[in-house]
Parts: structure tokens; sequence; C-alpha cells
């Protein structure tokens, strides 16, 4: 026999898909976009389609190296709404939002958090995962890994991923970085 469900339950049942699309969404906002796509569309053409001299490592390892320096630092960016009705961009610090010359809104509750490094670690290792497993990555720099370890290749992003998209939906963070719109002026980023 069946028993009514509980208006908790209800709403506890109604709240997870909201939780899992928040989650996404963090993800989304801490792997960016644009340079995920810079890398998915630059990799080729500097590793050679995978036929890689020792130029075109070089050039792919500075191509990495850039896109994981730029998953990382936009974790540590904020917009907010100046009085002007603009958004204005900044660098979180230890006092709050850098550069603040200038501005009517007290950006001190931009400050740096200890979840934002933990989101720019685990956006550092989806990075990581992402471009080091790329297929022309692995056959420039490994190129007898792909053949050995098919498995690996196969299991290890999902997993990352999944790990990644957990620590990001139960942290969530408020940050809006360059190239998403803020929040508002009086809101807490």
């Amino acid at each position: 026999m069946h028993r009514p469900l509980m208006a908790a339950e209800i709403k506890e049942s109604s709240s997870l898909p909201q939780k899992t699309f928040s989650g996404v969404g963090n993800l989304i906002k801490l792997l960016p976009t644009g340079t995920v796509f810079l890398f998915q569309f630059l990799n080729p053409v500097v590793t050679n389609n995978g036929s890689c001299h020792a130029v075109n490592k070089y050039l792919s390892g500075i191509l990495i190296g850039l896109c994981g320096f730029s998953c990382c630092f936009s974790c540590f960016t904020d917009s907010y709404k100046g009085s002007d009705g603009l958004t204005h961009y900044g660098i979180a610090t230890m006092k709050g939002l850098w550069p603040s010359s200038g501005s009517s809104v007290d950006l001190s509750s931009y400050k740096l958090r200890v979840g934002d490094f933990a989101h720019a670690f685990f956006s550092l290792i989806v990075f990581s995962v992402v471009s080091l497993l790329d297929s022309n990555t692995v056959e420039c720099f490994y190129p007898s890994f792909e053949s050995t370890e098919k498995v690996l290749l196969m299991v290890l992003p999902p997993v990352i991923g999944a790990i990644s998209g957990t620590v990001f939906m139960l942290f969530p963070t408020s940050r809006h970085g360059i190239g998403y719109p803020s929040s508002g002026s009086s809101q807490n980023s």
C-alpha cells in the first residue's frame, strides 16, 4: 500500500533537478567555455593533428599552460553594477575587488575566500583532464598511451567531471567573473 507523499518530500524531490542544473551551471561558470573553445580550436593546429615535432610540443605546452591559467584566473574575477548602471569587472583580493578606484559601491564584500581557491583547483583539474586526454595531445606527447590505456582515457574524464560537478554543486560560488553578467550592485558576490 502506498502512503501519500509529505509536503517536505515533494519539495525535496522537486529541488533535486534544480540543484543538478545549478551544479551544471556552476561547472560551466567555473570552466570558461571561451577558454575550452579556444583550446579545442587551436589544439589541432599547434599539435599538427597529433603528428608533433619539437616545436609543436612546445607550442602545445604553452597553449595548455595559458588556457589552464585562464581557467584558474577566472575563478578570482568578479563583476558588479556600478552607480553609473554599467557592469564593472575586477580581481578579488584580500580587501575586496580591484581595481576599485572611483567606485561608489562598497567592494569589500567581494573579498577572496577559501572557496575561490577550491574552485580554481577543481576547474584546473577538469581542464587538465580535458586537455591532456584530448586525442591530439595524447598522440603528440604520449602516443603509446592511447593504445595501452584506452580504458583510462574513457573512464577518467567522466569520473573527474562527476567529482568536480558534485563539489561545485555542494559548494557553489557566487562570483560572476569576466564575461558573465553581474547579479546587481548591492548583492554579495
